[in-house]
């Protein structure tokens, strides 16, 4: 199996696979592939798990169905695109080196990496269906590639040192690294100071991956640029101005 990562603003990770060779991904990641690779969708990877391990990803913000695209008879090419401008990491899971990444992170792994949930916090967050905050865990055995959004920053924790982030910048960083979510102190800083009411608290040791550009920012920006609808009522009215007053604390 070889794999290069190609391009800069929206890199695409690129495989070319040895007969019976095979790739995981959540449903739906496929950018193109070879005609001799064939695709096979089930709720189970990454050592099995049935019924329960599909439930753990979706939990973690992932997808029921995982697919499998395996080389049968010769090599085959395949190729994964990010979904935002961004890159891509990959990271060597095993015995001590498993990773919490954010919910939209995983972008594809060997056979045998697991993907589950690793933390969920609703932040208060009920309207957007008590999802709140997420981070998946990937544990396992083999390589895993994960899609960090913006410009990456990595920093490497001490024992003991402290990071404190806004929780959409978050992308990924070592279990090694304990997490917590705490809130901004002081009231006049909550409500006046312009950040969201929640921050992100990583101590090490560990290695931490940062990402400048969040998913949720993006989408609270493009808010302005939407079409409206003419009809819609004044209670929607209302829960849209709440949504866009905090997406910014929501991964």
């Amino acid at each position: 199996m070889r794999n290069q990562i190609v391009g800069t603003t929206m890199p695409v990770l690129e495989f070319v696979l040895d007969p019976n060779d095979a790739i995981i991904s959540e449903a739906g990641q496929l950018s193109w592939m070879g005609s001799s690779i064939q695709m096979t969708t089930h709720t189970q990877f990454g050592g099995g798990g049935g019924v329960w391990g599909a439930l753990k990803r979706v939990a973690g913000g992932g997808t029921l169905f995982m697919t499998e695209y395996r080389a049968l008879g010769a090599p085959g090419e395949l190729a994964f695109a990010t979904k935002l401008p961004g890159h891509i990491v990959p990271v060597e899971v095993g015995t001590g080196r498993e990773y919490m990444i954010h919910r939209h992170g995983f972008l594809c792994s060997t056979p045998q990496v697991q993907i589950g949930v690793g933390f969920q916090q609703s932040l208060g967050a009920g309207i957007f269906g008590g999802s709140g905050f997420v981070l998946q865990h990937v544990s396992g055995q083999g390589t895993a590639w994960i899609e960090l959004s913006g410009e990456l920053i990595v920093k490497d924790l001490q024992p003991g040192e402290l990071l404190r982030v806004h929780p959409g910048h978050v992308g990924a960083f070592q279990a090694s690294v304990n997490f917590q979510i705490t809130t901004v102190p002081g009231i006049k800083n909550m409500i006046f100071g312009g950040d969201g009411i929640f921050l992100a608290s990583l101590r090490g040791p560990g290695r931490v991956w940062l990402q400048t550009l969040p998913i949720a920012k993006l989408a609270h920006e493009l808010m302005e640029y939407m079409p409206i609808e003419s009809a819609r009522s004044p209670q929607a009215n209302v829960v849209g101005g709440i949504v866009g007053s905090i997406l910014g604390d929501s991964d």
